[in-house]
């Protein structure tokens, strides 16, 4: 495993990113399934599936659906939502960037807030387009950079140190050329939606506090940077980032969150 992909399976461990998407994008997953026109006796593969959340609603329709993590807390964290939900999928451990499956083995490849965060974007890319069958669909949902969770990441990232040579900021994803540029070539025609998932709490206080404990890059933001005496300047700007994105006047909390849905069938 190289460095990269220890430090991705580390990150991913932290906190409670599981219940981040019960919150937030259970309904994401759900939508991408639909995008991808999923149904039964598609074999499907669900690319950096986290807690499952577009894995089970894609199982519920009968199809015979793979997750793949690098992180096997998510794995089981995804184990144990399958068995609630009643379904049966299939669970592996694995890279984006490398995946463990002969060419044109799935009829659909679908990824949630997932697959950007690999290292290498084009590699990840033709990846997806090698499993899929001729005729394949996909979609792949990832926030785009001018929305409120791009800019977290922003926030995040100025404060920490610099990321290695060759670093590609996971919320590229979100631009359509540039994802129209990893594709290119692959064989997979795309058709890139905007999309927004509304995140809601009572409070912005018990939301910015749930952040803090239970999001992944939040909790390791705060690990590398409390040492060095930089966390509360950091903490400070990320809760005024929380601020500027509350659309809520009652007290409550309520954020709009763009993403796309990156949405493609294997032509050739």
């Amino acid at each position: 495993m190289t460095e990269a992909q220890q430090q991705a399976r580390e990150l991913w461990a932290l906190g409670d990113y599981p219940a981040v998407a019960t919150r937030h994008i259970a309904e994401v997953g759900r939508l991408a399934a639909e995008a991808a026109e999923v149904g039964n006796g598609d074999e499907v593969l669900d690319v950096a599936c986290g807690a499952g959340n577009a894995t089970i609603p894609a199982a519920l329709t009968g199809a015979a659906v793979t997750g793949l993590d690098i992180t096997p807390k998510m794995l089981e964290a995804a184990g144990r939502a399958a068995a609630d939900a009643g379904v049966e999928i299939e669970l592996i451990e694995g890279d984006a960037q490398e995946l463990p499956f002969e060419d044109e083995s799935f009829d659909v490849v679908l990824s949630v807030f997932g697959c950007m965060f690999a290292p290498d974007q084009q590699k990840t890319a033709r990846e997806i387009a090698r499993v899929l069958r001729p005729g394949g669909r996909m979609a792949v949902c990832a926030w785009t950079p001018e929305g409120n969770i791009g800019k977290m990441f922003v926030t995040i990232a100025m404060r920490m140190p610099p990321p290695p040579e060759g670093f590609q900021p996971p919320i590229l994803w979100g631009s359509e050329d540039h994802v129209r540029g990893l594709f290119e070539g692959t064989g997979v025609d795309l058709d890139v939606d905007r999309a927004m998932v509304a995140f809601t709490a009572p409070s912005l206080e018990e939301e910015f506090t749930e952040d803090e404990r239970d999001l992944p890059p939040i909790v390791n933001a705060k690990r590398v940077l409390e040492p060095e005496g930089k966390w509360e300047e950091a903490r400070e700007a990320l809760l005024e980032r929380h601020k500027e994105a509350n659309l809520a006047e009652d007290g409550s909390y309520r954020s709009e969150n763009d993403y796309l849905v990156i949405k493609g069938r294997r032509t050739a």
